[in-house]
């Protein structure tokens, strides 16, 4: 068995508020385990290995965690959701060392067997994946904001988010029933970090308004929340509509906003619809005699090689926002 921190999380959730513990000051086991989302055997295991393990213990046998067991249990947690394999987790628990310093001393955390194919990807990737396991909450909000701080976007979401996200999805689709809950949790996540992102001041002169939305049917809407994180960050007027969006219903946004630029997602090619991007693209509005249409970008998988005639079909993330953002005013 990995090292890494698994299993389900109890009805407190990771970083929870603690159960009342027993008479005699201390919890079992299990009920240390569904605080911090932890599985029984990976405290039984950093007991064994590492020596991260309870202070008193009942007949000589039976564990029960303190308080302070359990806060560096919590450390534990924090350590390796931040990239640091178990081991050396364990050393700077027991020497006292905070986590940050633990993290910056260590640098980029070597690559260490885990849960989730992850290969060698950034340390918050993989701290993210772990903590998507645990269905720790907190610590999966604390290390999307390092990333965004840290790397901005695009590069946070191409580098940590995306990663993760398609391992974890990978993880439910070849294990039958198991693991959507964390795709759900750290899907959830995401899109709380995306949508936090705030413009840099106001909107930018010169830039047209983009309107994003993805195809009648479609409901994967992470991507195109990245799109209008970065555009509302680079100061581009952005309209997100989301998942779904009836045709009748973005025909009349689209003549209500007069968009400089429509973004059509689809992920899959059952969604991607070629009739519905040039119904968008034919779309006009103005004054007679300076009547104007949007640009049509398609994005996502749903249309690699069904590209319609007439539309941008961006490469990536940094490639669509560099397109977005030079376009004229309206």
């Amino acid at each position: 068995m990995a090292d890494s921190a698994t299993g389900p999380a109890g009805p407190s959730g990771a970083g929870g508020r603690p159960p009342r513990a027993q008479a005699d000051g201390g919890l079992t086991t299990g009920a240390v385990a569904r605080l911090l989302g932890v599985a029984p055997t990976t405290l039984r295991s950093w007991d064994r290995r590492y020596g991260i393990g309870p202070a008193a213990r009942e007949d000589g046998r039976h564990r029960r965690w303190t308080g302070a067991d359990i806060e560096a249990l919590r450390n534990m947690c924090r350590l390796t959701s931040a990239g640091l394999p178990p081991a050396e987790a364990a050393r700077a628990v027991l020497a006292g060392a905070p986590r940050a310093t633990a993290v910056t001393r260590r640098g980029q955390a070597s690559r260490a067997p885990g849960a989730l194919p992850l290969g060698g990807t950034r340390r918050e990737c993989r701290g993210l994946a772990r903590a998507a396991l645990r269905l720790d909450a907190p610590a999966m909000e604390e290390l999307l904001a390092e990333a965004l701080d840290r790397y901005g976007l695009p590069a946070a979401w191409d580098e940590v988010m995306v990663p993760a996200l398609h391992a974890v999805g990978r993880k439910w689709e070849t294990s039958g029933e198991r693991y959507i809950e964390v795709e759900h949790l750290l899907s959830w996540h995401v899109s709380g970090a995306l949508r936090g992102v705030r413009a840099a001041g106001p909107p930018a002169t010169g830039v047209g308004l983009a309107l994003l939305a993805c195809a009648p049917g479609e409901t994967h809407t992470l991507a195109l929340e990245a799109l209008a994180a970065t555009l509302t960050r680079r100061r581009v007027p952005v309209r997100m509509f989301g998942a779904a969006l009836p045709v009748a219903a973005l025909e009349e946004a689209v003549r209500r906003t007069g968009p400089d630029a429509v973004v059509l997602w689809a992920q899959s090619h059952g969604t991607a619809s070629g009739s519905l991007a040039a119904r968008v693209g034919a779309i006009e509005w103005g004054v007679r005699g300076a009547r104007r249409r949007p640009a049509v970008f398609t994005a996502g998988p749903g249309w690699a090689g069904r590209q319609p005639p007439g539309t941008r079909h961006p490469t990536g993330l940094a490639d669509a926002v560099d397109a977005l953002a030079a376009l004229g005013a309206r």
